[in-house]
């Protein structure tokens, strides 16, 4: 079974105030980088970018991580890809503090974990 972690970057990028307001790009550079080198249990992971962000890391895939440029609401691309990959029939993580967004993964099929869990594997 592939396990899948997927990333709310703006949520991750935006747990810890270290000035990622000033560089959204960059933050997300840094966080991108920091998967790309992370020793995790996951096949695959889906960075998923909005706004400025997107200006950080091109869409597409980099070794394991698969960049995702939201297209609008962060939110709505995070669960189509939760659920696309749940319906592959794939082990599902999203990472999001997002109380809501976590009610919307784990009614397609994914579990949800807090930014500070995967800053720890950081």
């Amino acid at each position: 079974m592939t396990q899948v972690l997927v990333v709310d970057a703006a949520n991750v990028v935006g747990s810890r105030p270290d000035g990622w307001w000033k560089d959204r790009a960059g933050a997300a550079r840094r966080l991108h980088e920091s998967l790309l080198v992370a020793d995790t249990a996951y096949d695959e992971i889906v960075l998923v970018l909005e706004g400025q962000a997107k200006g950080g890391v091109r869409a597409g895939r980099d070794g394991h991580v698969r960049t995702v440029h939201a297209r609008g609401e962060g939110d709505d691309t995070i669960v189509a890809e939760a659920q696309a990959a749940a319906q592959r029939g794939d082990r599902v993580v999203v990472v999001t503090a997002d109380r809501l967004l976590q009610a919307r993964v784990g009614g397609a099929g994914a579990q949800a974990l807090g930014p500070s869990w995967l800053l720890d594997q950081l």
